[in-house]
């Protein structure tokens, strides 16, 4: 048997071990600092046109709210108070004005009926046709 003296190996010039450790490092640096865009995957460009209505625009004019709260005053056009004549003359006025107007009547939950009726026979002589009439409970605007 010919046994061959073992050589010793020379050690290698660049330091594997510290170079992975670094570079390990530095992708959790780069991962961590990094930020991601949100792209959507379909881009949508949709066609314009000069006579589409504007976001908002309706060609009907907004309904006229009339408001019965429980306490005195108890009668509310939009946010402003009236007595019931005032807002007899006011529904007059306002029919006159435009025949397909649109009447809501807001109740709150402890108003009295008779207010309520009250409201509704103004609109009749008025000769308003489309009304709308709902009650709100406690809590709700």
């Amino acid at each position: 048997m010919k046994f061959y003296p073992r050589r010793r190996k020379t050690a290698p010039a660049i330091i594997i071990i510290s170079l992975i450790d670094v570079l390990i490092v530095m992708l959790v640096f780069l991962l961590v600092s990094t930020t991601f865009k949100n792209q959507p995957s379909v881009k949508l460009t949709l066609p314009e046109t000069a006579e589409a209505p504007k976001p908002g625009a309706s060609n009907e004019k907004p309904p006229m709210i009339v408001t019965v709260a429980k306490e005195a005053p108890n009668y509310y056009v939009g946010n402003r108070p009236v007595t019931a004549d005032a807002l007899q003359t006011e529904l007059k006025v306002a029919a006159s004005s435009d025949a397909n107007m649109h009447l809501v009547v807001r109740a709150d939950g402890g108003a009295e009926w008779r207010l309520v009726v009250k409201v509704m026979e103004y609109a009749k002589l008025a000769q308003i046709k489309n009304v709308k009439a709902f009650t709100k409970g406690p809590g709700q605007r």
